[in-house]
């Protein structure tokens, strides 16, 4: 699987982890250049709390668009180190 955004790969594996539609890449497969931190959290009943990062490509960026679960509950343990998309990346 790929993630791409303004023409750039974002992330590449093929050890994806499929939750609700979502592919999880693993954190390692992600190229941190075009990624920042961002200090907005979001809260899941089941997976826990989420963190996010902005990506950057060209001078372009798209908030937020990036999630991970830093420490995610029990029973979302199979997503622990891995990141998904949304926001107009491209996964596939």
């Amino acid at each position: 699987m790929k993630a791409s955004w303004n023409g750039a790969v974002l992330a590449e594996s093929d050890d994806t982890v499929v939750v609700e539609n979502n592919h999880y890449f693993p954190i390692e497969s992600i190229n941190r250049e075009f990624f920042a931190a961002s200090p907005l959290t979001s809260r899941c009943a089941w997976k826990g709390t989420a963190s996010y990062y902005s990506i950057e490509v060209d001078g372009k960026r798209n908030e937020n668009a990036a999630w991970f679960y830093p420490e995610p509950l029990q029973a979302a343990e199979q997503i622990r180190g891995r990141v998904a998309f949304w926001k107009g990346v491209v996964v596939a």
